[in-house]
């Protein structure tokens, strides 16, 4: 289950990125996650993703 509280969700994500999936693409395909509203959520934090770093800065 992704984390709904956006600071969790940061972590959440980025962690995963990391640890298991080699982009944003592929997580939310595996987490059957809505990429657009994962972008937005993370984006009222100011963050947003890098596929050169894949993760979100």
């Amino acid at each position: 289950m992704i984390p709904k509280d956006p600071v969790i969700l940061l972590s959440y994500i980025n962690t995963k990125l990391r640890d298991e999936y080699p982009s944003l693409t592929e997580l939310c395909a595996a987490l059957d996650a809505d990429q657009a509203a994962l972008e937005a959520a993370l984006a009222e934090l100011d963050y947003h993703y890098s596929s050169k770093q894949n993760q979100f800065v």
